[in-house]
């Protein structure tokens, strides 16, 4: 089964991806940090999705696709939350390179779903 959704004018869906280049062998360490973020995440409201991606090519590039209900509540309310504390206070010594972090408006989305 397939499921479709189609954004409208005033939704504030917003999705955004995260570009993180991690310092070799600080990979482990980078993703025990990260994990406990994503698990607490899914919990929130206004969450929607979060995908965790690792380049084939590059065991240090990681790629976060994620998809919140509204930017003014992730900014003002998420991203403040104590469970990310820790995560955000180590990256700049964890990365090799500032985080690149791109802001999207979804507009549709097909996903498959298996039936029960």
């Amino acid at each position: 089964m397939l499921v479709s959704t189609v954004t409208g004018p005033g939704d504030k869906t917003i999705a955004f991806t995260v570009t993180l280049h991690v310092k070799p062998g600080r990979e482990a360490e980078f993703l025990d940090l990260l994990m406990p973020v994503l698990d607490a995440m899914r919990h929130e409201p206004s969450f929607i999705n979060a995908v965790l991606h690792r380049s084939p090519d590059d065991p240090t590039l990681f790629m976060i696709y994620e998809t919140w209900a509204d930017l003014d509540e992730l900014v003002q309310v998420q991203i403040p939350r104590a469970y990310r504390h820790a995560y955000i206070a180590a990256l700049p010594d964890i990365l090799r390179q500032e985080r690149g972090v791109t802001v999207w408006q979804p507009m549709r989305g097909d996903f498959a779903v298996l039936a029960a």
